[in-house]
């Protein structure tokens, strides 16, 4: 029995398909290439090897796209078949595989951290489990989880500078951004290409309204991150994006949007899900955006079938994009569909929409169509307990612009002010001022 970079064993007599999963997991890690490509050719050579079949479905799965679930569910029933051939970790990854595939993700990431037990060098089982950290909104396990694995880490490991970047975004959605910069900054020395280490300081600057330093680490890395292959790019960009628009720079925005956001790579949910964001920010600010948002939500459209139901975080920005173009029949289609995916089944997914992405469904579609008051009431709700949907905190801040634009447009200055109080302690950048500047003029016209 061989074993992997990292001294992890693995139920294959194939050096070249190790090599081949190596690389593989190296694509995955940094976002560039075509990892599934690559661990189908490990495949060719060695079709009884099991993390072969588990790393397809663990990848696919991660999209967040439901048009995956075939092949995923294949790959593991693959694995599954192969479970009398393989090791106790890959017999415990086929279980967590099957229960991802059945939509019980908490579940799975319980196994996933039985198995970091035994294995904390397992580089695969670190990164899957903290996106699904990530998709669930478990911020504590996001920082925890890692840390926990860390300890059997050396700095000569292969993926090592990958596994401390995901330690850093752990601690800025915990709000420890002091040690989560360091700990990135720390990742890049040893590797400069980990667009993720890179996105964590991002993230740092963002939540500590570092406006300027934000434009000018995005560009001042652009080499290192922002390569052509590199599928987490469209991100990035977008953060670099969020920068410009809070300095007030809507051309610089949309350049990015129509350039690296909007485009073949908006095919991707976790892509069409930024670009759905910032179009709509935008419109919070009063920007022509022009028929960008008729465009995006065509390929929302046509996406609608496959896709529904699936991840609640994902249907609540198919709703801003069908909201903000006033599609009814669309608008009716998805409410009814989310409605059903939060009741009758035991997936997480079900309470995310019945607790968090139906409540602000209809909360930001409200919003759209000018009832500010419904729209207070919704969001208001449930905005701070949203993480349980996923998301970043910066991706959330979303519910808190929308909530504060619909108090100033309802005339309750108040609570615009409330709400704008709690922003301005986190964030006293340009856009907080223009909120502040709009508040202000809104008093006064009513004075009058």
């Amino acid at each position: 029995m061989l074993k992997d970079f990292r001294g992890v064993p693995v139920s294959t007599a194939s050096r070249d398909a190790v090599a081949l999963y190596e690389t593989a997991l190296a694509e995955f890690q940094h976002y560039s290439g075509d990892p599934i490509a690559t661990i189908e050719r490990a495949l060719a050579i060695d079709p009884d090897f099991v993390m072969g079949h588990l790393f397809k479905a663990f990848v696919l799965y991660t999209t967040s796209e439901q048009r995956y679930l075939p092949a995923v569910r294949d790959a593991v029933k693959r694995a599954a078949s192969l479970r009398k051939y393989a090791t106790t970790r890959e017999q415990r990854l086929t279980l967590a595989a099957e229960r991802l595939a059945a939509g019980d993700w908490l579940s799975a990431c319980e196994v996933f951290d039985e198995v970091l037990i035994e294995h904390p060098c397992d580089a695969l089982s670190i990164q899957i489990a903290h996106l699904m950290d990530f998709y669930r909104g478990d911020a504590v396990n996001l920082r925890n989880r890692v840390a926990r694995a860390l300890r059997a880490w050396r700095s000569d490991m292969p993926g090592y500078s990958c596994v401390l970047g995901m330690q850093a975004f752990g601690l800025e959605e915990c709000h420890e951004y002091a040690e989560a910069e360091r700990l990135a900054r720390r990742a890049l020395e040893i590797d400069p290409a980990d667009g993720w280490s890179v996105h964590a300081v991002a993230h740092v600057m963002e939540m500590q309204g570092r406006i300027d330093e934000g434009v000018e680490w995005l560009r001042g890395r652009e080499a290192d991150w922002a390569k052509p292959d590199n599928g987490f790019a469209p991100h990035n960009w977008w953060h670099l994006a969020l920068f410009h628009l809070d300095r007030g720079e809507h051309a610089a925005v949309l350049e990015i949007v129509d350039q690296r956001i909007l485009g073949p790579q908006a095919d991707m949910l976790l892509v069409l899900v930024d670009a759905t964001a910032m179009l709509w920010r935008l419109r919070l600010e009063g920007v022509d955006i022009g028929d960008r948002f008729e465009r995006v939500a065509d390929i929302w459209q046509g996406k609608l079938d496959v896709e529904r139901g699936h991840y609640a975080f994902n249907d609540l920005h198919a709703m801003l994009s069908f909201a903000a173009c006033g599609r009814g029949h669309a608008i009716e289609r998805l409410l009814a569909q989310m409605r059903e995916a939060a009741v009758g089944t035991t997936s997480l997914n079900a309470m995310m929409t019945s607790e968090v992405g139906l409540p602000l469904a209809e909360g930001m579609l409200a919003f759209a169509r000018g009832q500010h008051a419904q729209a207070i009431t919704r969001i208001a709700r449930v905005r701070d307990q949203a993480h349980r949907f996923g998301g970043s905190n910066a991706q959330r801040d979303l519910l808190s612009l929308t909530l504060i634009e619909a108090a100033i447009r309802s005339r309750d200055l108040s609570r615009a002010e409330h709400y704008l109080a709690e922003r301005v302690r986190l964030k006293p950048t340009e856009w907080s001022w223009r909120l502040a500047t709009r508040i202000a003029s809104a008093r006064v016209q009513v004075a009058l």
